[in-house]
């Protein structure tokens, strides 16, 4: 296993404050956010209190967003007290490419007879940002920039239930992938799979673009992959 910082306290300033209203959902999305967008790493403790402090609510709230993050399984629960993010192991990615490939190699097939042709404009801007993003070493950008990529596309399967467990699997990938950008020599950045990704939906083919969405995921664990087996 991967040696991370477990015994990690929260900093501050990751997960903005709370406004009234439906404090246990707004817990939700607050964390999931941070997740998603790798705010968090692999095998850091979260303290609830602390994180009820942080967010301007009662630990009652927090809790249940953090439940809630547990049964999606983007977070574990450790005791009363704190949830951890999961440990970052060879297994743990592995089962979280295979299902991504198939969920976002489904979506991208269905997005290809759906997508509307405003959408594809939109498609090259994030494509663009992404590019010159990693090339300048902008991690949270490139990271959103991507995500943005990926999610756009899935959305426009028009599956709103393939869409949520895909956005599930993007909460898993936050913390992995501030590793990835943090600790890992990049070999791959997605440019050339996302060109034909996108030729393949301008010219409505489906077969092309489920394989270029997963040649995309399967070209990132070249980085990942190698990293990971050194801590098994």
């Amino acid at each position: 296993m991967l040696q991370t910082s477990a015994n990690t306290l929260l900093p501050p300033a990751r997960v903005d404050r709370l406004e009234q209203g439906s404090l246990s959902a707004r817990s939700y999305l607050a964390l999931r956010s941070a997740l998603t967008e790798g705010k968090f790493r692999p095998g850091e403790r979260l303290i609830m209190h602390r994180l009820a402090e942080m967010l301007g609510a009662s630990v009652t709230p927090i809790r249940e967003g953090c439940l809630r993050l547990v049964s999606e399984q983007a977070l574990e629960l450790r005791s009363g007290r704190f949830v951890a993010v999961p440990e970052l192991t060879l297994s743990r990615y592995m089962e979280i490419r295979t299902i991504r490939m198939e969920l976002e190699g489904l979506a991208a097939e269905m997005a290809a007879s759906r997508i509307p042709k405003e959408t594809l404009p939109v498609l090259h801007q994030l494509h663009e940002k992404y590019i010159v993003a990693e090339r300048n070493r902008q991690t949270a950008l490139a990271m959103t920039a991507n995500r943005e990529f990926h999610l756009t596309i899935c959305a426009a399967a028009g599956l709103s239930m393939l869409l949520a467990q895909i956005e599930i699997l993007w909460v898993s990938m936050g913390p992995i992938l501030a590793v990835y950008y943090s600790d890992m020599p990049l070999k791959h950045v997605g440019g050339e799979e996302h060109v034909k990704l996108m030729n393949a939906l301008k010219k409505h083919d489906g077969k092309k673009a489920r394989a270029a969405i997963v040649r995309d995921i399967l070209l990132g664990g070249e980085n990942i992959i190698p990293y990971l087996s050194k801590g098994t």
